[in-house]
Order: C-alpha cells, then structure tokens, then sequence
C-alpha cells in the first residue's frame, strides 16, 4: 500500500500534474494540503477517472485539506478535540476553525490530512495559535496511540517546523529570528514523538528538503527546507517498508514549493482469512 502527503498550493492550478504523479507512482492514498478551495470547486472528475474517492475540506480560497483514495474512505472527521480557531484580532474559546485538517480511515489505518499553521512571525498572534495547535494535536496523538495501539495511525501534512539543524537550508530561516526552527516549535515536534508517532521517512531518507520557497532562486541553489512529514504510530511503522521524497516534482511547469512524500506499507492481506472455515477435502 502506498501512502503520501503533498502540499500542493491549489489543486484547481495543479490538479493534472497531481494525478499524474499519482498514477504514475501507484499511489493508493493521497493527503493533500493547502488545496485552496471549497469542496464544490475542487477539480472531482479529474480524480474520479483515474480512479480516486475524495474527502474535502476547504472553507475559502487559504488553507483546505483534503484525502484522495484508491480504497474506501470512512468516518471523515474535518477537526480533532481541542483544536483552536484563529481570526485575526480576536481571542477567546469561539473562534472560527480552519479548514486545517481531515481524518478518514482507509484500509484499517486512521490516516489526518494536516496542514499546521505558519505561525507568521515570533511575535504574532498566529505563532500563539500554531502552539494551541499543536498541543491539541499531541493530545489527539496520545489519546489514539493509548487506546488503540493495535491500529495503524499516521498524521501527514505540512508541518511548517523543520525539527532539526540539517533539516534547514534556507539562509532566511533563522533561529531567534523567524518561525520554524525556534525551541517551542521544534519542543512541539518532539512532544507529537513523545506522544507516540515516529517519523517514518527519516530512517529511511536522512537528508532532503520537501519545500523551497519560490524566491531568489531557492530551488536551483538547493536553499530548502524539511518540513513534510509522515509521523505514524508503533503500528503504522512496523509495516513501512521504504519512503522516498520526490524532489524532482518542484521542477517544470508550475510546481508547488513543496513535494510528495510517499511511504509504501506491507499489509498483512493473509489475516483477512483468519475467521474463515477450514475446509477439508
């Protein structure tokens, strides 16, 4: 089985180049962020003759997420317990949520299409709210891993941290300075780790960026940054057996900043006959 997550910055510009990579790359689930639309604008027929069911979730132009699938999808829920809203100069527990994140269960695994809030700039209302989120999210994390350790549980999407020091290559990004590498970011990142999910790809691909902002020639000078993710439960892990990041989709005509993910998955297709009679002849 395989898995990936993209942001693909507006499906409605990308659509043909997304199901092409997804085809091409027999890829069974897609979690898509940042798609950029409501649901009844986004690009159906193109997905559905190739094959693909959706899940949608998008409010206006910013933000939407969504989950295309080869397989059945079920029990879609479009926000997590706990998980904050945000509008620009306002507080309180009221605010309205964004289209941030979609979960669904494909196949047995419970997989969040999630799309983290930038966080803007160190002092800005919109970094407060990406650490609300966050938290609701660990919580989401530790609540799933202690009561259903035997389900496979992935969280993928755009996490707008880059954890590590070798996960930033753009000069912009600057610890003390701008969002993404500070301490209460990368802490938030280890606590999703603490709460049970493992990054999967990494043991796998060490090194590489998954996102280069289209400004001063970022992508030709290799100026990235890893900030893509596949975190998965003890479950969802043991059965990855190989990922990659598909850093040639930043190339060509129109391309998103960022590139797929893919994880492919051993699933234990034998069990589905345990409950099966034995016939004997």
């Amino acid at each position: 089985m395989r898995i990936a997550t993209w942001n693909v910055n507006s499906i409605r510009t990308r659509y043909g180049r997304v199901v092409d990579w997804m085809v091409r790359e027999d890829v069974d689930v897609l979690a898509m962020q940042e798609i950029k639309c409501k649901p009844e604008q986004f690009p159906h027929e193109a997905f559905e003759q190739a094959g693909y069911d959706l899940a949608l979730h998008g409010l206006n132009q910013w933000n939407g997420v969504a989950i295309a699938s080869r397989l059945p999808i079920a029990d879609v829920e479009t926000e997590f317990p706990g998980m904050p809203g945000f509008l620009k100069g306002h507080e309180g527990p009221d605010l309205p949520k964004e289209a941030r994140a979609i979960g669904a269960t494909v196949d047995g695994i419970r997989l969040w299409s999630l799309y983290v809030p930038n966080g803007r700039s160190l002092g800005d209302p919109h970094y407060t709210y990406k650490l609300d989120w966050l938290a609701a999210l660990t919580d989401l994390a530790r609540a799933e891993t202690t009561a259903h350790p035997e389900r496979p549980f992935a969280l993928m999407g755009d996490f707008n941290i880059a954890p590590l020091d070798e996960d930033n290559g753009d000069p912009t990004v600057i610890e003390g300075v701008t969002t993404h590498v500070s301490p209460p970011e990368r802490a938030a990142f280890r606590a999703l780790e603490e709460a049970g999910m493992t990054d999967v790809v990494r043991p796998i691909v060490p090194t590489g960026y998954t996102y280069w902002d289209y400004k001063q020639l970022r992508f030709p000078r290799n100026e990235g940054l890893r900030i893509d993710f596949v975190l998965g439960s003890a479950a969802f892990a043991d059965q990855v057996t190989d990922a990659s990041i598909h850093r040639n989709e930043r190339k060509g005509d129109a391309p998103s900043d960022h590139v797929p993910v893919l994880v492919e998955l051993a699933r234990d297709e034998a069990g589905d006959d345990d409950d099966l009679p034995m016939i004997f002849g």
